[in-house]
């Protein structure tokens, strides 16, 4: 899944420091073609995409342990696919100021490596066009949700339903040509055929679930385990870790795939690293042990006996112990702030998200929270600097303001906006169960929120009323 940013929004890898992406209003617009798709919540959406199999089903059989080819011979799905992305949207985008490497790849693979064929600086329709034909090269078009109103529309939804950043490429590839070498990604991947048919060759993974993207050679890869021709309308999943390769076949004008990716960075081990170190800063708070001085020259290599090891177990096990009975608090800080931060924010074809919607709240008025699956409620040290010890705070992070322009691209936006979307609305421990209320009832009177006094009260509410998060009903 390319071009995320790892720990916050980071300037982008580009040999072209000054390029400026296209606005949101210069994006292409979505066609009328009908949705077979169901929008009306993150599972149904997902339902929708993998039907006839079900949800159930796909996680239980699927998920993570092998591939599954979905094969559609309905015309509403292949013809809506077809909406999503065209060949033919090409020559508007080059118009939009495409840069390679930043947008789009141009890409052949010979005798097993991958060439590629991109320019330097803004990408011209007509030189794309004659690497497609004269050099049957692959356009390999990145992030095209960023210009794609549907393709936003559905990675919005998906993000809600995995609670992870969902990334997309799109693969235009000639007849009897291959873009890519055989490789493994270190993402979940679901191929949906767009336009014309690819074969598409899968291997048993030499490093099942990987953490990395790689190729491989053929002579690792050993016999393929799927042969399979993937027709418009058709889609493919298969997990992290899969080797694959693919081809447009004789006989086709080309081949026109997207790819939908996800769980980049997303496993038990990730999580461990993550939620690690504040666990043991706060077991260390109230543990005298492990603030006792470890033995010395153990950083030169002089000390790491059996007792050493020995103790640091103990301490492990004991860490478990009280992690696994609820006795010690478990708090992800990094992967929930890196998934709001980065994620897409709400779809809408309004420009009023950020706009306080109705009326001021008053204490006798009913609220509700507005867009609850893009907020996210947690408790971290407070990140205001002073001499006192460290005090735990709520904050209310939300993506409303995370520009879509530049979703999965790594860039860098603009740093007031960067400080509202990392910082969020801040307040006190004492105000947690009050957000928890908001977050699990549908509707709910502003006098009984949990807090002591109706300045409290009202304060809460009009701060995320100011945010566009709460509504008066």
């Amino acid at each position: 899944m390319p071009k995320k940013s790892k720990a916050k929004i980071v300037k982008r890898q580009s040999n072209v420091e000054d390029e400026q992406l296209p606005s949101k209003q210069s994006r292409v617009e979505h066609s009328d073609t009908p949705s077979p798709l169901c929008f009306d919540s993150p599972a149904s959406l997902f339902q929708s995409l993998i039907q006839p199999m079900d949800t159930e089903q796909f996680f239980r059989e699927y998920w993570e342990k092998k591939p599954l080819h979905l094969q559609r011979s309905d015309p509403r799905t292949a013809s809506y696919y077809q909406s999503l992305f065209q060949l033919s949207n090409l020559q508007s985008l080059c118009s939009q100021g495409l840069e390679y490497y930043r947008d789009i790849n141009v890409v052949r693979c010979i005798n097993g490596k991958k060439k590629v064929l991109n320019k330097e600086g803004q990408v011209k329709n007509s030189v794309l066009n004659k690497n497609f034909v004269q050099n049957k090269a692959t356009i390999q078009f990145h992030q095209p949700q960023r210009f794609k109103d549907e393709l936003w529309r559905i990675q919005e939804k998906l993000e809600c339903f995995f609670g992870g950043l969902v990334g997309s490429n799109i693969y235009i590839t000639p007849q009897e040509s291959q873009g890519l070498p055989a490789h493994y990604d270190d993402v979940e991947v679901f191929i949906l055929q767009l336009e014309g048919e690819k074969r598409w060759l899968l291997y048993n993974p030499t490093v099942p679930l990987a953490t990395e993207y790689s190729v491989e050679s053929e002579e690792r890869i050993g016999s393929p385990t799927h042969d399979i021709i993937l027709k418009a309308g058709d889609l493919l999943y298969f997990p992290r870790g899969t080797i694959h390769q693919a081809s447009t076949t004789a006989g086709v004008d080309h081949s026109t795939h997207l790819t939908l990716s996800t769980y980049q960075r997303m496993s038990w081990g990730d999580l461990l690293l993550d939620i690690f170190p504040s666990l043991l800063s706060d077991r260390s708070r109230t543990e005298v042990s492990l603030r006792e001085g470890m033995p010395r020259s153990l950083l030169l290599g002089s000390g790491e006996g059996p007792d050493s090891r020995r103790r640091l177990a103990t301490a492990l096990r004991s860490l478990a112990d009280e992690m696994e009975t609820g006795m010690q608090e478990v708090r992800s800080t990094h992967m929930k702030r890196d998934f709001i931060m980065n994620r897409l924010p709400p779809y809408s074809q309004q420009q009023q998200l950020l706009t306080p919607s109705g009326r001021i709240p008053a204490l006798e008025d009913m609220v509700c929270l507005r867009f609850k699956e893009h907020i996210l409620i947690t408790v971290e040290p407070s990140q205001e600097r002073t001499d006192e010890a460290m005090e735990l705070v709520v904050f209310v992070l939300h993506s409303l303001k995370n520009p879509r322009v530049s979703h999965m691209m790594g860039e860098t936006c603009d740093e007031e906006v960067e400080q509202d979307i990392s910082r969020g609305l801040q307040f006190p421990l004492s105000h947690l169960q009050a957000l928890r209320q908001l977050q699990q009832v549908g509707q709910l009177a502003v006098d009984q929120l949990q807090l002591p006094t109706r300045e409290d009260k009202l304060s809460l509410v009009l701060a995320l009323w100011s945010e566009s998060l709460l509504v008066v009903l």
